[in-house]
């Protein structure tokens, strides 16, 4: 586990898996967990070393009761101490993670360029301004990033996180199946309520688009696997916007798969991010 010195920053679980040269940092999406992770770290575990931590406000890492420890910079900052961690003296690492996590990624990238060897950001999330509600049927209205995440969370005062929840993130409007609603409650209700009130509020509300980033990344002169679900309405537009704008990036749209790709296809994904990592460069 690692401390962060600045009382704003969390207390940060963190775990090691595999052994290969290659040190790859993974963040996970709202709601997810270091777990999520874990079978792509094992099955690659001969190619790299990875890294894997549980956000601020999710599982076994602190949440913090003040609400303004829950920012994007916050989140980098813990990822960037995460990277600290993981690569001692300068060392460059590969970056990456799935939706929320995938921008905390990116946004560490561009704070730290000299620390990244190589990005791989799946199902980039949506912009607080963009359109989202993948389980959307015809002629209803779809609801902006920001607008969801603010109801979410208004939710979640009024009438706790299992309700809330019930209603925006894994009940019949969020377009999972039984079997993939049943997990998505199972890993939201591991969460403290004002951990994911506190991120809603203040990161998914607010997340930039991809094209607002464009002229930045532009800059960002690193290999890049973009890769999302074929069946993924929420990231699978913001996803080629992305990858067009990364000079060094490959997309990759997964057929059948939805948002939470890793875990849809694994066997697609892993072998995805193991060509990927065996086309880096030595070093």
């Amino acid at each position: 586990m690692h401390e962060a010195s600045d009382p704003q920053r969390s207390a940060l679980h963190v775990e090691r898996v595999g052994h290969g040269p290659t040190t790859v940092v993974l963040a996970h999406g709202f709601g997810g967990s270091a777990r999520n992770f874990r079978g792509t770290a094992r099955a690659l575990g001969e190619r790299a070393t990875f890294v894997l931590f549980d956000q601020r406000g999710h599982a076994r890492s602190a949440a913090p009761e003040d609400p303004a420890a829950y920012s994007l910079e916050g989140l980098v900052d813990d990822f960037a101490s995460v990277v600290d961690g993981a690569a001692p003296a300068g060392g460059r690492v590969v970056a990456g993670g799935l939706s929320m996590g995938a921008g905390v990624a990116l946004a560490y990238a561009l704070r730290h360029p000299e620390r990244v060897r190589g990005l791989v950001l799946a199902a980039f999330p949506p912009g607080g301004g963009e359109a989202r509600d993948p389980g959307s049927e015809s002629g209803r209205a779809v609801a902006t990033q920001a607008r969801w995440a603010l109801a979410f969370a208004d939710a979640i005062d009024r009438e706790g996180l299992e309700a809330a929840g019930a209603i925006y993130a894994w009940g019949p409007r969020s377009g999972f199946d039984p079997a993939a609603a049943k997990l998505v409650r199972q890993g939201f209700l591991e969460h403290p309520a004002r951990g994911v009130r506190g991120l809603l509020r203040g990161v998914l509300a607010l997340q930039a688009s991809a094209a607002d980033l464009a002229p930045r990344l532009r800059r960002l002169d690193v290999p890049a696997l973009v890769i999302v679900g074929g069946d993924d309405a929420l990231s699978l537009g913001p996803s080629r916007v992305l990858a067009r704008a990364l000079p060094m990036a490959r997309l990759v749209e997964v057929p059948g798969a939805g948002h939470v790709v890793n875990l849809a296809a694994p066997a697609r994904f892993q072998a995805e991010l193991a060509a990927f990592l065996d086309a880096l460069a030595p070093g």
